[in-house]
């Protein structure tokens, strides 16, 4: 029996499940996740793609770059996940959409050369200026 983690959006229009836990917790602290977020910065869990799947209703997709395609509710506009196109293994899910955030907390730092400067980096934590796979 393995085990399941679910989430969704704030209205319930979207619901997610995952059959294997992330292969990776950060806070990301990028332009364009402050900007998606409207928040200082975004948690993220990643998970293998294989693994999680949007088992009700469906997120609307957006390219908010390029090489970037995000996802989020369109009813109450919850983000919820991040895809590079360079990573087809890995989804990227916003931490706190998780029914149980608190068990997936950030290990890493990431973007923190664009950390707004009245937010505190946790010292705990490991940083990188950019991304930590480069």
């Amino acid at each position: 029996m393995g085990m399941t983690i679910e989430g969704g959006c704030l209205c319930g229009a979207v619901r997610y499940s995952a059959t294997a836990p992330p292969v990776s917790r950060s806070i990301c602290h990028c332009r364009s996740c402050r900007r998606a977020s409207g928040a200082p910065s975004v948690a993220w869990s990643t998970f293998h793609v294989n693994s999680l799947v949007f088992r009700h209703g469906m997120p609307v997709r957006y390219r908010s770059s390029p090489d970037v395609t995000r996802t989020f509710c369109g009813v109450c506009g919850t983000q919820l996940s991040y895809r590079h196109d360079d990573d087809v293994d890995s989804i990227d899910i916003t931490t706190a959409t998780l029914d149980a955030p608190e068990q997936f907390p950030p290990t890493k730092e990431i973007w923190i050369e664009h950390k707004l400067p009245w937010e505190r980096a946790n010292e705990a934590m490991r940083h990188y200026p950019r991304t930590s796979t480069g």
